[in-house]
Parts: structure tokens; sequence; C-alpha cells
């Protein structure tokens, strides 16, 4: 029996002064531009996992304050059979403060602020679809409470 379930992953749109913070990462199709973004770890909420992969990705403590959008998109490699189907989660996160001595993850090029413009400029590097969408969605002002978002203490205990 095939269980298939889509993978979810969270990203976060960290905006000052007209500015995006973005990633330029290594991936499999070479150098990617995409919001600091990655996979929901056992354990933890999804505005935990927000917070984590912003410190991770770019050495920026976030603080969530909104949802943005929920983005589902299939990906299909044609060279080596890969299909996935991924469910994102982006969140409007405040920056709260810079710790540039800390060591940014593995494949992580190095975080950069870029205006909205300067995005869609390179929208060819975007590791997702959704690296513009989730732009534009978060300057046409979209928005969803946090409060919307409920996670059972079942979930975040260390012995999933």
């Amino acid at each position: 029996m095939h269980h298939w379930k889509p993978n979810t992953t969270v990203a976060a749109v960290i905006e000052c002064d007209g500015r995006f913070l973005l990633v330029e990462e290594i991936t499999h199709e070479g150098l990617r531009l995409n919001q600091p973004a990655g996979h929901l770890d056992p354990g933890e909420s999804l505005l935990q996992a927000v917070a984590r992969e912003a410190l991770e990705e770019t050495a920026w403590e976030v603080e969530p304050v909104a949802g943005v959008g929920v983005y589902m998109a299939r990906y299909r490699h044609p060279a080596s059979g890969t299909d996935v189907t991924y469910l994102r989660f982006a969140f409007a996160c405040r920056a709260l403060a810079h710790r540039p001595a800390r060591a940014l993850d593995e494949g992580i090029v190095r975080a950069l602020w870029l205006d909205a413009d300067e995005v869609r400029a390179r929208r060819d590097e975007h590791r997702s679809p959704f690296v513009m969408r989730t732009i534009d969605d978060y300057l046409a002002g979209k928005r969803f409470a946090l409060e919307l978002i409920h996670t059972d203490p079942s979930c975040l205990s260390s012995d999933v």
C-alpha cells in the first residue's frame, strides 16, 4: 500500500524598510534564491519551525506576527525520479536581532536583503514558484491571525 503525504515546510517573510531577507542556497539545480525556509521538525509547532529556520539560515532572530498564506506545489525531477508535494506555510516575521557570528546552515551561501523588484528580476533563480508569490501576497496585505493555528501539546514532545 502506498502512503502519500505532502512535506510540510515553513517560510519566513521578513521585511524591513521595503527590503526582504532572503537566502542564496546551493541545491541540486545550482544556486537558488529563497525565503528562509525549511521542513517542520518533529516536536515543534509551525511557529517554532519558522523562527528556527530563519535563525539557522540567516542568523536573524525573528518573531512570527501573522500568516501570509498556505501554498502547495508538486516538484518532479525527470532525471532523478523525485516526485514530492510540498505544503508551505508562510509567515510574516519581525526581525528582532542579528547574530552575525552564528554560522549559517550547510548549503546556505549567504543571507541578503533585496527589494521586491530585485527579487522579481532574479525569478530564474527562485527555489520555488512561491518565492515571488509570497512576497506579492505580503505586499498585497494578505494576512491571517496566528490564533488560527492550533498545535496540540502532544505534537510538542521530543518522543515523536
